[in-house]
This record gives structure tokens, sequence and C-alpha cells, in this order.
């Protein structure tokens, strides 16, 4: 069976350019569209994706909870709410496995933030973990899942391979009968033997390296081996790996039309004053502004990346939606830190003449052991045929031509020592330091070194960079490599106010901020929630010009926006797949409607956030906030967000009509009373003011997703089953009494009510 990271798309058995993966919207952009059936289809079209690279078992959905905006990974993860994310994890795991792949919902558990991810150890009181951290992966599990990733992190003082919590409740309570995967090097001891911990990943694992001894000697029972067997067993003949057993063929899906669709229904209009969606007939011109609108993040940093085919860009997109229009495009503001690929087109491989570059794997002497033909300078050899661990050096040969006049900063990226040549010529002989601890986060975003090169336009320079390799560490055998070039060093003020001018002469402003690789990646977490750079600066100035400003906002998890309410409109786009670019012109020129709704609060300052600790004291990380996470914690300290939980508009208006039980459901009425065909969440909030129990002031207990045309009412029957309302006390209890039930269009914004009355 071949086991391959996802969740947003599936890399395959090899990270390389020159088999390309489909990449779909992150996972926090996919729960924006609360849209259940939405998520069934992601799954299915993963499932597509997988077969076709050859793989049986991925390695997601990620449906960690979004406890603290400042959790670095969390442009993976679905939401700050249990409901939301189970209801889409479990569609998920649905989708992908009617479609014969096996879902791995991960990371199981409590595995909310990055900061010492592999030692960490989460005090969470049991309350809490059932009702927040847990309930996701139960609803998964309930979906039928195969599979389940166990976390690095431990959990009241046991590292999760060996915690008693993957048999109860995980085997014991909810009958999950499917292989517990570990996370990569997760598994530490024999101790997980006796664990429901059925596979070691990456494999031969070292903690089990004498595993038959221990079965001859005692240590461990040949019975818990044979469990483990028996479902890997079962793993295998649910994918078709099994002797005797077919693999199912996945539903056909057209791809890229389905990443552009995620991408709508998961982008949220924030604010909208009336600019949006721009006329398109009536733009004469129109000023793009902004590094992400050229160089778009359509995923977040770490083993969730995927290499795409292609991308489709913000500047590429509405350049397509605005033929007649004069665009102008400026930087404005700088934000990639380090080196970046060099586009292929400006490479041409020495020995072939190709598009691309040589590597070469030499051995002590120099030797040649194994070259090959690349299409990327950004390369990772994490399985595949590269002889990583025999080799002492490998280099990247090609001959760039540079575009344009001036001094570059070239460079590479790594966590090897590297020597840079230009022309044969060593201009960079030096070693990256590696900050922190994580040998994760150094080998998916390592740092970079650069040095200055007088360059000309169209006039080619041989490059050549030799890496030395390390021999042995937990990482021996992959290897993660970067040539490429820096952002020049151009006066920032310069770049603003050619912004400014371009602006100023435009019938609109679009101004795409967005983060980088150093602030939402996978082995870290965020220190603030400012955008990197001077993009507030950017921001301000380009509102100051009086010109229309619409800003996008490409970024994964909140962000502070200090000029809300200095700019026309604000659009969410977060990492919006491939196809990006062409979601975003699709929902800015009023082609789409703009389907997201926010599945995670968005604060004015850091300040308000109350929930911010992320960094383990004395290598525990206490949950001392409980059950009041997200929203509720919000509503329990009574502060404003910028953007509350659910928000999000349309182009056009509703009427909310009423709000009946039936049965265990709630039918909400809602009309589109506007002029245009329209998108609307339903939420569905319980609420229960003189409890016996600490509670929030309210939790979302349901939603739905309806679609009206202009004058039409529907209908949105949202069940609510009587567990969406009970707690956990060394079981689940459901409070009998009145409970009041609010339905609207966000946590805050709820003008339906009824009373639910539960019997004794």
């Amino acid at each position: 069976m071949t086991l391959s990271d996802g969740p947003s798309g599936v890399r395959g058995p090899r990270w390389d350019e020159r088999e390309p993966s489909l990449n779909l919207p992150s996972g926090s952009a996919l729960a924006a569209s609360w849209d259940v059936d939405l998520a069934y289809r992601y799954g299915a079209a993963a499932a597509s994706e997988a077969r076709r690279k050859g793989v049986d078992v991925v390695l997601g959905p990620t449906i960690n909870l979004h406890r603290s905006p400042l959790g670095g990974r969390h442009f993976e993860c679905f939401s700050e709410d249990p409901e939301l994310t189970a209801e889409l994890a479990a569609a998920y795991v649905r989708g992908m496995q009617d479609n014969g792949v096996a879902a791995t919902p991960k990371h199981y558990v409590a595995n909310d933030s990055e900061t010492d991810r592999f030692t960490v150890d989460v005090d969470v009181d049991d309350r809490a973990l059932r009702e927040l951290y847990l309930a996701p992966f139960e609803r998964a599990v309930e979906a039928g899942a195969w599979s389940v990733m166990s976390a690095y992190n431990a959990v009241d003082g046991v590292t999760m391979t060996e915690n008693d919590l993957l048999e109860t409740p995980l085997n014991s309570e909810w009958g999950f009968d499917g292989v517990v995967v570990s996370d990569w090097t997760a598994v530490r001891s024999l101790d997980a033997v006796a664990a429901a911990q059925d596979l070691a990943m990456p494999g031969p694992a070292p903690a089990w390296a004498d595993l038959l001894a221990a079965v001859r000697d005692g240590r461990v029972q040949e019975a818990d081996l044979d469990r483990k067997v028996l479902r890997l067993l079962l793993l295998a003949e649910r994918v078709g790996a099994l002797e005797g057993s077919t693999a199912l063929e996945p539903a056909p899906v057209d791809a890229e039309a389905f990443a552009r669709e995620a991408g709508i229904e998961g982008t949220v209009l924030l604010r909208n004053t009336g600019a949006l969606p721009l006329d398109v007939a009536a733009i004469r011109s129109i000023a793009v502004i902004g590094h992400n609108a050229r160089d778009a993040r359509t995923q977040g940093g770490g083993s969730a990346t995927v290499l795409p085919e292609r991308t489709v860009s913000p500047l590429d997109g509405l350049r397509e939606a605005l033929p007649e229009a004069d665009l102008r495009y400026e930087i404005g503001a700088v934000v990639q830190e380090g080196v970046a690929e060099i586009p292929v087109a400006q490479l041409r491989n020495p020995e072939t003449g190709e598009p691309g570059l040589r590597v070469r794997f030499l051995d002590e002497d120099g030797a040649e052991l194994f070259s090959e033909d690349r299409r990327s300078t950004a390369l990772v050899w994490f399985g595949g045929d590269a002889p990583v661990a025999a080799s002492s050096r490998v280099v990247f040969e090609t001959v760039f031509t540079p575009a344009e006049t001036g001094e570059i900063q070239l460079g590479f990226a790594g966590a090897n020592p590297g020597r840079l040549y230009v022309d044969d010529r060593l201009v960079l002989d030096d070693t990256p330091v590696i900050e922190g601890t994580d040998l994760g986060a150094a080998f998916l975003n390592p740092p970079s070194l650069t040095a200055g090169v007088s360059v000309e336009q169209d006039t080619p320079i041989r490059v050549r960079v030799e890496f030395t390799l390390a021999r042995g560490g937990a990482l021996a055998g992959a290897l993660s490599a970067t040539v490429g070039i820096a952002p020049e060093a151009t006066d920032p003020e310069a770049l603003i106010a050619r912004a400014v001018e371009a602006a100023a002469a435009a019938d609109v402003a679009v101004v795409v901020v967005g983060t980088n690789s150093k602030v939402e990646s996978e082995g870290y977490d965020r220190i603030d929630l400012d955008l990197p750079g001077r993009q507030d600066d950017l921001v301000r100035a380009v509102a100051a010009t009086g010109t229309p400003v619409v800003v996008v906002v490409n970024a994964g998890s909140p962000v502070v926006l200090p000029w809300a309410d200095e700019v026309s409109a604000i659009v969410q786009g977060y990492f919006g797949g491939q196809e990006f670019g062409h979601a975003l012109a699709d929902v800015l020129t009023g082609a789409a409607e703009p389907g997201g709704r926010l599945p995670t609060t968005w604060p004015a300052t850091l300040a308000d956030v109350p929930v911010q600790d992320v960094t383990p004291q004395d290598g525990v990380l206490t949950y001392g906030e409980g059950i009041h996470v997200g929203y509720r914690a919000w509503l329990k300290d009574a502060a404003t967000p910028a953007f509350p939980f659910g928000h999000g508009l349309g182009y056009t208006t509703w009427s909310w009509g009423a709000a009946h039980r039936h049965g265990d459901a709630v039918d909400v009425t809602v009309r589109n009373t506007g002029d245009r065909a329209g998108k609307q969440v339903v939420q569905v909030y319980a609420e229960r003011g003189d409890s016996s129990v600490d509670r929030p002031v309210r939790w979302l207990v349901g939603f739905a997703t309806v679609h009206a045309e202009p004058g039409e009412t529907v209908t949105a029957t949202v069940p609510v089953p009587g567990r969406r309302l009970a707690h956990w006390a060394d079981g689940w209890v459901v409070e009998p009494g009145a409970y009041t039930l609010r339905a609207g269009a966000s946590v805050d914004d709820l003008p339906l009510a009824l009373e639910w009355t539960v019997a004794e």
C-alpha cells in the first residue's frame, strides 16, 4: 500500500515537479464554504487524484481545531468549532472512501499548535477533550474512517503513540476497526506496541527495531502484533491492495473546474460598501497591486505542499476577466522572504539544452552516482530513486538568462553547506543557520543565503551550486534544496509611491495582501497576526488616493486589518488552490457569488484574542480555557472581534422568516429579497442560560447551506440530535429543561429563536 500526504491534493510517492498534482484550496478555505456536499466532493476529487498517482491511503483531512489564531498550521485545519469541523470531516471521509481510497483524519489528538510539537505535553481536562478536540475524530470514525493518524504530542503526560486514548474512546467506544498510523517518527519506544498503535512510519522504525526479540523475551505480546496485522490486512482489502480484492474505480472529476468551484465557495466577502461586484463594462483602467497578486500563495507550507502543473495568480485571473481594461501592476510591498525558485523558462539544462537544470549526486571521490534532469530549482527528495544517503555532494547546474539588467540576489536555501558559482567564479560559500530544533521545519522551509550578482538582460550566465551532504540523522535519505533569487533591495517608500501613482490613475484598485512561508507553515507557530512587511502602510496609502479600493487577503488564517474601515471592500481568499486567480476574478466581477463564511473569528488586534498561549511552559501546554475556545471565548469575555464567526456577505439580500421545531430538527425559512441568485448559510446555535454546569454563552449545533433565486423562499432543515446539546461528565449527559435555539447568518446575527425543551 502507498501512503501519501494530502490533505489538499495528493503528492504521490515522489515529490517531483515532473509528476504534478492537483492543488485544491486549503482546509480553512474548504471550511469557509460551510458546505457538506462540497466537502464530500472534495474528498472524492482527492480520491480520484490519489488513484491517478498510485496512492491507496491519503494522510488527511487535518481536523485539529483553531484553538488560537497563532497556530502556524491552521491553514491546513478546518475551523475553531468542533461541530463545523466534524461535519466537514465526516463528509470528506465519505467522499474519499466511497471512491476506494482510505482517508486518515489527523492528528489524533490535541495537536493544535506547532511549538515544540514533538515533545509538548498538552494538559487538557476531560470535558474539553471530549467536547472539542475528540469530537471531530469521533464523527470521522462514525463516517467509517479506515485510518487515523496519531500525533507527536503527549496528552496528560503520555505521548500519543503510547496513549490509552488510542484504545478508549477510539476503539472501545467508537468502534474504530481501522489502522492507527503514526505521524512520521512519532513512535518512540516499544511501549507503543501495547497501545493501539498499528503502523510506525516511516518504516522500518528504529524504535521497533528489536520487535522480534521483544516478543521472544516477553516484553511484547504476540497477540498485540496479531491485532495490528489483521487491521493492516483489512485496510489492504478495503483499498484493493490485498490479493483477491479489487480497488474501486473513482468517479471521474474535472479537476480544474472543481478546484475553481471550491475556491469560489470558500471565498468570504468580509466588507462591501458597494464596490463589488465590479462593473466590468464600465471599468476602463484598473490597478492591481501587491506581491501576492503576482506570486500568490495557493497552499500553505510543509508536508501538505503539492507541486501543481500550473497556478493562476490573481493578476492572471484579472487580466483574463478584464481584457478590455488598461491594467497596471505594481508590487507595492515586498512580502517574500528568502530565495524563490527561478522560472523554468529562464533556465537551460547544460546537458540537454531543454528548459531546466541537471542535478548530479556524487560520492566522496567526486564520482557520479546518479543524475537527473529537472524542471524546477526548488527540489525535495523524499522517496524516489536518488541515492541521497550514499552521496557526499549534490550539484545543481543550469544556464540562467536574466529578464532585466541589474543586480540580483542569487543564492540558495537548504540545511546543508553550499557553494554558489557563477561562470565558474565562486560567489558564495556558506552554511545556512538553522533556527530552533524542529527538523521538519528546517527541511520543509529552510533558511536562505544570497550574494549580489550583476546581470545583463538576455545575457546567459552559468550557475552551479554544490551542496555538501551530512550523513545519518533523523532525515537521512531525504533532501530539500532551492537555488533561487531573493527580492531586490528596493526602497520600500518608492514601491509604495509607484503603487499610489497607479491607483490614483485607475478607476479601481485591487490590492492583494497576504502572508508568506515564514508566517504560515508546518513546524512553527506565529508570533503575531500582522501582515509581513509594509503591507499595512501600502493599503493605507492606496486608500488615501480616493480611488475605490478592494483588498484581497491571501492568508490561510486570521490577520489583523487595521485599515478595514478605510477601504471599499475586503475579500478573504484564503489559500485558494491552483485556480485561485480564476475563482477570485469570478467573485470580484460578479460572475459568481462569494460563497464563504468565516470558520474562525477574526480579531481587530492580537490583544483582543482570548486564547493566545501556544508556547509550552516546562514542556507543558495547558488548555486553561477549557471548553471556551474561538467564538465561545469571545462571547465569554464579551469582546468584539473585527469579524465574527460565521460572518460573510453576498451580492443579494435576505429576509429571515421563521424557525420551527420539526421532530429532532429545526426548519428555518429564508427569502432572497434581492435581484440576483444567492447563497445563504443557515446557522443554528443553542443557549442554556440557567444550566447547572459551565457552558458557552452559545454554541453551534447545526447548519445548512441553501441557494435561492430572486424572490424565492427556501427552507433549511437543520438536524439537532440530543448529542449536540450534551456535555461530558464521565459520560454524555443531556441536561433536561428548556434550551433556546437561535438561527441566523453568524454567531452575532441571529434574528430567529425558538424554545427547545428536553424532557426529563
